[in-house]
């Protein structure tokens, strides 16, 4: 078996289908193709002009911008050139990227399809004698002034010619945990990271890639996440392909479904506007009633997985958070089976898999090839060992001896494994909170009491110091149709539920409807779409006393 790294699986792609699609990118109705050779004479040309800007051997290379074909396009070149890939969330503010640009030592940044308001506070935190690459610049997007164009330097550049091609224990990216708290992590992974979790799924194929290259790919979320950049970048260089891009968020529908995807990757949050879009259209009883009927169940099926653009999908993956069961039931009624995917960064996003039609509720699944598990007794923390994981965080001895001991990868979620292999998520141990009655809640439980509920779109729970949990609610649009009463009593149905199932410690004194909704923006997600827990809480510390004292259980904030 020889590993390949991901410059020398795109140089034989290159070579051996040059006229074959590559890269797809739509612009209205029309979409601009970039064949695997086009796209091979772009990368070495923006590799040669790096090699010529006097950089330092094994440069860091920073690389911010949403998912667009130059973004596939730099991140090849950089490593073509020698030099080491340093990418960022598209979202960073001023002083974010300004903490990131420094803690991962960068010495060259290129900037590519950022929101204009974005970069008008992300532009202040990049030093100003940072020299820096514009790339293509999308309508209605940023226009990168005092930055070199990158269309001039391919045009001064001939394409590179030989390859030196990087050694697989070569550094190959440092990737910034987007994080619920503390300071960003930069992540080390090897040319061998990559190339060995990717081989070492080719046998069982559990993603069902066509080993012949007809394979769709739909890129939408951050590229710069690991699992993105592993199964959607990393597999379409691996097993070949098309990699199609979204134009823009009020586009996406229309991409997905232009693009009918063989291989379809999202976060939960993803699959649940997904299912609440349709339920909008076509209420849970209508469509229960019409799912009954033998002839018409299969049309609305098609008509369904058509709209969603998943018609042609061999495999629905979910990953990055859990899952609610409940939502994976709903689509595998109309059709689309859901797969499930556990992993982060620092295991190159690879430690469990869940097959769709695996009956594990609960469960996300088993050990990949090559994974081991186990359970640390004190605490309950999930440890895994794989030889990809990482080689460490980024001049910090200290946190990677924190999570990597003897080997193993400390994962900080806590769990089970049971007599079978399957491996049950419980909580995170940062996430453990204890009540003023000095009882710990492990809020993931508890919260997916709720998530049955189509009234509810995002959830938190906290509780920190407080005699009972509360919970901090944002409605869906199906959720906020309804009059304030309607929602009350939906939320206290569910309340009344959970509460029945729960020790009395662990039992939800007060549902809080929020005002707004949880986001990148305004800090309460991570550019995952995970819920930061600790800032939800510190948003609202100073009133949960005083909702948790009042007699209401569904409190409108």
């Amino acid at each position: 078996m020889k590993l390949k790294s991901s410059i020398e699986l795109f140089c034989e792609r290159e070579k051996n289908t040059p006229n074959a699609p590559f890269l797809r990118q739509p612009f209205g109705d029309r979409w601009e193709v970039y064949t695997w050779g086009e796209t091979g004479q772009m990368v070495r040309k923006l590799a040669a002009a790096l090699q010529t800007m006097g950089l330092k051997e094994n440069a860091h290379i920073g690389l911010v911008s949403k998912n667009c074909r130059e973004w596939i396009i730099a991140d090849l070149a950089i490593s073509m050139a020698g030099f080491i890939s340093v990418p960022f969330f598209a979202t960073l503010t001023g002083d974010q990227i300004n903490e990131v640009l420094k803690l991962g030592d960068v010495d060259f940044l290129i900037v590519g399809k950022v929101e204009k308001p974005i970069w008008a506070d992300m532009k202040d935190g990049i030093p100003k004698d940072m020299p820096t690459v514009s790339l293509f610049t999308y309508n209605n997007h940023a226009t990168i002034e005092g930055a070199m164009d990158w269309q001039e330097l391919m045009d001064k550049n001939e394409p590179m010619q030989e390859v030196k091609l990087p050694g697989l224990k070569d550094l190959w990216t440092i990737i910034f945990t987007s994080g619920t708290t503390g300071t960003p992590k930069g992540v080390m992974l090897t040319h061998s990271s990559q190339a060995e979790l990717l081989e070492s799924t080719k046998e069982a194929n559990n993603f069902k890639f066509d080993m012949n290259g007809d394979n769709r790919f739909m890129s939408f979320l951050p590229l710069n996440h690991i699992a993105e950049r592993i199964v959607v970048e990393g597999a379409c260089l691996s097993y070949g392909g098309v990699l199609s891009f979204a134009e823009s968020l009020d586009t996406f529908a229309k991409n997905l479904s232009d693009t009918q995807p063989t291989l379809f990757f999202a976060v939960p949050r993803i699959w649940k506007k997904f299912q609440l879009g349709i339920l909008k259209k076509m209420p849970q009883n209508r469509l229960n009633i019409l799912l009954k009927i033998p002839v018409i169940n299969n049309i609305i099926k098609k008509k369904l997985q058509t709209a969603l653009g998943l018609r042609e999908s061999r495999m629905n993956i979910s990953g990055a958070a859990a899952i609610a069961q409940e939502l994976k039931n709903w689509f595998m009624a109309i059709g689309i089976p859901v797969s499930e995917g556990y992993g982060m960064t620092e295991n190159a996003a690879a430690c469990t898999f869940l097959d769709a039609f695996d009956d594990k509720p609960g469960s996300v699944g088993k050990a990949q090839p090559g994974v081991e598990l186990k359970i640390v007794d004190d605490s309950g923390e999930v440890c895994m060992r794989a030889s990809y994981v990482m080689e460490g965080y980024y001049k910090s001895p200290d946190k990677t001896a924190e999570v990597i001991q003897g080997g193993w990868l400390h994962t900080g979620d806590q769990g089970r494994i049971d007599e079978n292999g399957y491996l049950f998520l419980t909580g995170r141990v940062k996430d453990t909170f204890k009540t003023a009655k000095g009882k710990y809640i492990i809020p993931s439980p508890i919260e997916f009491k709720f998530t049955a509920n189509d009234d509810i779109e995002q959830l938190c729970l906290v509780g920190l110091g407080m005699p009972q949990p509360l919970l901090i609610i944002v409605p869906s649009e199906i959720g906020m149709a309804k009059s304030q009463d309607e929602l009350k009593a939906s939320l206290e149905a569910s309340l009344a539920e959970a509460n029945g199932k729960l020790a009395s410690y662990k039992k939800v004194s007060t549902i809080i409807v929020a005002k707004g909704a949880f986001s990148v923006e305004n800090g309460m997600l991570t550019p995952t779409l995970k819920v930061k827990r600790p800032q939800v809480n510190n948003r609202y510390l100073n009133l949960l006393e005083g909702w948790h004292d009042k007699p209401e259980k569904i409190i409108f904030e």
